[in-house]
């Protein structure tokens, strides 16, 4: 079954090591857009910088000086943002070899604080296992944060139940998110045929879920109440 994993690794340990700190005091924001893998000895990253015009200005002098940057090219600039092409040296590539020998694919990844947090799709959960152990044994720190198993509905990627992705679904084509809202919950709850009370309970856990997928706040009580 093919289970996507939130994977969180010290900045130290991955890319962009003395870029991050050059800039540690600057509010900018780093997101990887894509990662193209030719073989495991040749990965290019496209990598979104956001922030003032101000601050983005170091971040050209800092990639230049940053060991793990083998290559940096600068091929967007919309003012707050900017689009890099890297190529990053061999130490970095081990730790994206892990995922491309696995043929594991990174939905997300992002700086927060001082980690890198990835969002992995791995073909089958043994895969995610492998390149566990293959980071351990080579001395990596890879943290596994989340594990969900991607079911046959891509509803269940979030963790909804059918039920509640259906309700949200149905919510947001009715207007009900809208303002001024398109139809209010008595309308919904009538179209869904479901009273009142249980479209509200129904849409609290489904929203709860859903913060919980975006906020990592760990595992909380009552979440065996599915629908």
């Amino acid at each position: 079954m093919s289970t996507i994993a939130e994977l969180a690794v010290p900045a130290a340990a991955f890319a962009l090591r003395h870029t991050l700190e050059a800039t540690d005091d600057l509010d900018i924001e780093i997101e990887i857009e894509r990662v193209v893998a030719y073989d495991p000895g040749h990965v290019m990253p496209y990598v979104w910088f956001s922030g003032s015009e101000s601050t983005l200005e170091t971040v050209d002098d800092a990639l230049a000086d940053d060991p793990s940057v083998e290559a940096a090219e600068r091929l967007t600039n919309l003012g707050d943002e900017c689009l890099y092409r890297m190529n990053w040296v061999d130490d970095v590539t081990v730790i994206l070899h892990l995922l491309t020998e696995e043929r594991a694919t990174v939905l997300d990844a992002h700086v927060e604080g001082k980690q890198w947090r990835f969002r992995v799709l791995f073909p089958e959960r043994e895969a995610l296992s492998r390149t566990y152990d293959f980071a351990t044994e080579a001395g990596l720190s890879v943290e596994i944060q989340k594990i969900h198993r991607l079911e046959e509905n891509r509803h269940d990627r979030f963790g909804l139940t059918e039920p509640q992705y259906e309700t949200l679904v149905a919510a947001l084509e009715r207007g009900y998110y809208e303002i001024p809202r398109g139809m209010d919950m008595d309308g919904l709850s009538d179209e869904l045929g479901i009273s009142h009370q249980a479209l509200s309970e129904r849409l609290r856990r489904a929203h709860r879920t859903l913060v919980e997928e975006v906020i990592d706040v760990g595992e909380t009580a009552g979440s065996d109440e599915r629908e």
